[in-house]
C-alpha cells in the first residue's frame, strides 16, 4: 500500500508523521496488555502497559480532598485508557512521530459541591524532550497553568468535554463527535475512501460537511465558514493592521481545521467549563476567537481573527486541538496511508462498527532483501543471522576490509555493509526503510518489536543516520531484555554518535533511568568521558539536575578532577551565585 497518494490533500511531511505516530507509538502489544490489565481492573498495571507513571496516591487523595473526590476519581481510573490517551495524545509533528514536549492534558475535574469550574483536575504531563523516553506521567491537583478559574495556558489541552478520548465509557461518541447524518464524511462504512462520483450523489449532513471541507482545502475559507452557517470576519482590527505579512485565509487554509464540527465543539465546551469565549492558535501571532452569538434564537458560531491580548480573548478559554483539528485517522483513512484494521480498536469500533477485525498497527515486517549495485552487477543484500549478508567470499570480504584499512574507497556490497554499521554514507532506499524501522519502534519504546527484529536476523551493530546503535538508545527501551544481548554481542561501550556522545553519556543527558546507568558502569562504561560541547558526566548531570545521578557525579569529580569544559563550570559557579542572591 502506498502511504499516501500524489493528490494527498495533507502535506507530505505531515502526513508522514501522523503515519509514524499511528504504526509506531501506540503498538499492537501495547493495547493489549493494557486493555487485559484493564478489564481485569487493575488500572496501575494498565498504567505501566501503556508507560503512564502514576504520581500520586489515592490514600492521600482521600485525605486531601475527601472521599468523595476520592471515589469518584478512582471510578475514573478503572475506565481510564491509558493506551487511546497515547493514540490521540499531540504529537509535535514537523517530520516527528514523537509526543508534543511539555504539554499538560486535564481530562477531568472534581469539584465539592461549589459548582464549575470542577477542581483539583487529573491531568497528564508529556515528556520534556522530542526524542528522549515517550513516557507520560497522570499527576492529580491544581494544574500549573490555570490563571482564571477552569481557563489553561496555551501549553494545556482542556480534554474535560471530550471524554471520548480517553474514557472507556465515552469512547462511542466518537462517531457523534466527527461523524455527520449517521455517517463519517468522505468514507464508506468500511472505511475506504468515497469515490468522486459517490461525493457528488450525495445530498445528507455529511455531503454538506464534505462540501465546506473540500471548500476550505481549495482555500475558499469565507466560502467554507458560509456554507457551516458560521459568522466569519476575515478582517484584522484596527490595532493588528501592522502585522505584516498574515494572509489569514492563508493560515486558516493550511490548518487541518474541521469547520463543520467547531459549533458542536463549543457548545459542549461551554456546557462543561462554564466558559463562552474560546481561542484556536492560528499562529504564533494570530488566534481564531469563537462564540455563540443569537442565543434566543438557539445560538450562532462566530469567527474571528484576535491577538492573545485582545480584549474579550484574554479570558477565552483554549479549545483543545482535538475538538477543532480533523481527526488524524479519518484523514489517513481518506488518503489511502492506511487501513482501518490499523486503528485502535476502540476507534475503529466507534467508527467503522461493520469492520471486522483485528485491530491495531501491525508488527515489525521480516527483512526484505534489496537490490545493489556492485562492480557492474545486481546483488541482493539482506538482513540474515544478525548481519548484512551479501553473495560475496569471505576472501572478498578480507580483501574489501584490507583496502578500506589503507585508506582506498570501496562500492557496492560492501560499501552498503560500512554504512549500515557505522551510520555514514548513503543507503538504498529500501534498506534505509528497514533501519528507520528498527529506530523508530526503539524510540517508542517498544522493546517488543526491536528484539524480534533481531531475532528475524537484523544486525545488532546497525546505527541511525546520527550514528547511534542499540547501546545510545536503551534509555527508550527495557534495558534488561536487551542490554545482555548487546554486551554479549561485543558492542563498543565507548561507541560514539554524532555529537561525539557515548552510550553512557547519551543515558545521562537524555533522562535514562539510574539503573540503566549502573547497568552501563557494571558492564565496563568508562567515566572520563566528555562530549562534542567538551561536557563531562558531572557537568551533564548538573545541566540537567538529574539529582537521582549524584552518586555518577561525585564518582566523576572524584577519579577525574578538572574534567571538561572550564567555561561551563565558570557559568555554573555564577549562576548559582545569582539564584542564592
Amino acid at each position: 500500500m502506498s502511504p499516501w497518494p500524489k493528490n494527498c490533500f495533507l502535506p507530505t511531511e505531515e502526513a508522514s508523521s501522523l503515519h509514524k505516530a499511528r504504526r509506531y507509538a501506540v503498538p499492537r502489544r501495547m493495547i493489549e496488555r493494557a486493555t487485559e490489565r484493564r478489564l481485569a481492573g487493575d488500572w496501575r498495571g494498565a498504567l505501566a502497559a501503556a508507560h503512564v507513571e502514576p504520581a500520586f496516591d489515592l490514600a492521600e487523595v482521600a485525605t486531601a480532598y475527601g472521599p468523595v473526590v476520592a471515589g469518584a476519581l478512582a471510578s475514573d481510573l478503572r475506565h481510564l485508557v491509558p493506551d487511546l490517551v497515547h493514540w490521540h495524545v499531540p504529537r509535535a509533528l514537523g517530520g516527528r512521530s514523537t509526543v508534543a514536549t511539555g504539554r499538560t492534558v486535564v481530562l477531568a475535574g472534581y469539584g465539592n459541591g461549589s459548582g464549575l469550574p470542577l477542581t483539583p483536575y487529573l491531568h497528564l504531563s508529556t515528556p520534556p524532550m522530542f526524542d528522549g523516553p515517550q513516557g507520560l506521567v497522570l499527576r492529580f491537583g491544581a494544574v500549573p497553568d490555570e490563571g482564571t478559574p477552569g481557563v489553561f495556558g496555551a501549553r494545556t489541552e482542556d480534554w474535560r468535554a471530550e471524554r471520548w478520548l480517553w474514557d472507556a465509557r465515552h469512547t462511542a461518541r466518537l462517531r457523534e463527535a466527527v461523524g455527520a447524518a449517521g455517517r463519517i464524511p468522505f468514507l464508506r462504512h468500511d472505511g475506504t475512501p468515497l469515490s468522486s462520483r459517490e461525493l457528488a450523489a450525495a445530498d445528507d449532513a455529511g455531503a454538506r460537511a464534505e462540501r465546506v471541507t473540500l471548500l476550505h482545502q481549495e482555500g475558499r475559507v469565507s466560502e467554507a465558514f458560509a456554507a457551516a452557517g458560521v459568522d466569519w470576519d476575515p478582517a484584522l482590527p484596527e490595532a493588528q493592521r501592522s502585522w505584516r505579512g498574515l494572509d489569514v485565509e492563508e493560515n486558516i487554509r493550511r490548518m487541518a481545521l474541521d469547520i463543520p464540527r467547531l459549533g458542536p465543539a463549543v457548545r459542549r465546551a461551554t456546557a462543561t467549563g462554564g466558559g463562552e469565549r474560546f481561542l484556536v492558535a492560528m499562529s504564533w501571532r494570530a488566534h481564531l476567537l469563537l462564540d455563540i452569538t443569537e442565543h434566543s434564537t438557539g445560538g450562532r458560531l462566530r469567527a474571528r481573527v484576535v491577538e492573545r491580548e485582545t480584549p474579550g480573548a484574554a479570558s477565552a478559554a483554549r479549545l483543545p486541538e482535538a475538538a477543532w483539528r480533523r481527526l488524524p485517522d479519518l484523514d489517513l483513512l481518506r488518503s489511502g496511508a492506511m487501513p482501518p484494521q490499523w486503528l485502535h480498536p476502540l476507534v475503529a469500533r466507534a467508527l467503522f462498527p461493520a469492520v471486522e477485525g483485528p485491530f491495531g498497527p501491525p508488527g515489525p515486517p521480516a527483512p526484505r532483501p534489496v537490490r545493489v549495485r556492485c562492480r557492474g552487477e545486481w546483488h541482493e543484500v539482506v538482513f540474515r543471522d544478525g548481519a548484512l549478508r551479501s553473495p560475496h567470499t569471505d576472501e572478498e570480504r578480507q580483501r574489501e576490509s584490507a583496502l578500506r584499512a589503507f585508506g582506498g574507497a570501496v562500492a557496492g556490497c560492501f560499501a552498503v555493509e560500512h554504512s549500515c554499521t557505522s551510520g555514514t554514507g548513503r543507503l538504498p532506499k529500501a534498506l534505509r526503510a528497514q533501519v528507520r524501522e528498527l529506530f523508530l519502534h526503539a524510540q517508542h519504546g517498544d522493546t517488543t518489536a526491536v528484539l524480534a527484529m533481531l531475532d528475524a536476523g537484523v544486525d545488532l551493530r546497525v546505527k541511525d543516520a546520527r550514528q547511534r546503535g542499540l547501546l545510545h538508545v536503551l534509555p527508550l527501551l527495557d534495558h534488561e531484555a536487551l542490554l545482555p544481548r548487546l554486551l554479549e554481542a561485543g558492542l563498543d561501550l565507548e561507541a560514539r554518535d554524532h555529537m561525539e556522545r557515548t552510550p553512557l553519556g547519551v543515558a545521562v543527558g537524555e533522562r535514562g533511568s539510574a539503573a540503566l546507568v549502573r547497568a552501563l558502569l557494571d558492564a565496563g562504561a568508562r567515566t572520563d568521558v566528555t562530549d562534542a560541547t567538551e561536557l563531562s558526566l558531572s557537568q551533564t548531570i548538573r545541566r540537567y539536575k538529574r539529582t537521582d545521578l549524584a552518586f555518577l557525579r561525585e564518582r566523576v569529580e572524584a577519579e577525574h578532577p578538572g574534567i571538561g569544559s572550564a567555561w561551563y563550570d565558570k557559568w555554573f559557579q555564577e549562576d548559582a551565585e545569582d539564584e542564592e542572591q
